[in-house]
């Protein structure tokens, strides 16, 4: 994981009740931003993003914003189809 800090926001419309929206927590985000399959960019939102496994095998996206190379901001997670990537 390349960053030392995740910011969690557990107030009533935060980040932590977008993320348990979906039928997540907080520790499935962590593992997935520390143990990701590949990233890319949301095509709805335009930030970043990450693919992985939970520890329960649901395929999931992480969408952030990264204020700085050291920060972490998950804005929302949830499950999605696993997909065979193009290598180039």
């Amino acid at each position: 994981m390349r960053w030392t800090q995740i910011i969690w926001d557990p107030t009533p419309g935060g980040n932590v009740e977008h993320v348990e929206e979906h039928d997540l927590t907080t520790d499935d985000v962590d593992y997935v931003l520390e143990c990701h399959s590949s990233d890319g960019t949301s095509r709805t939102s335009g930030r970043p993003c990450v693919y992985g496994h939970v520890p329960d095998g649901r395929h999931i996206v992480v969408i952030y914003e990264e204020p700085d190379e050291d920060t972490i901001i998950p804005v929302t997670a949830y499950e999605v189809p696993e997909r065979r990537r193009k290598r180039k």
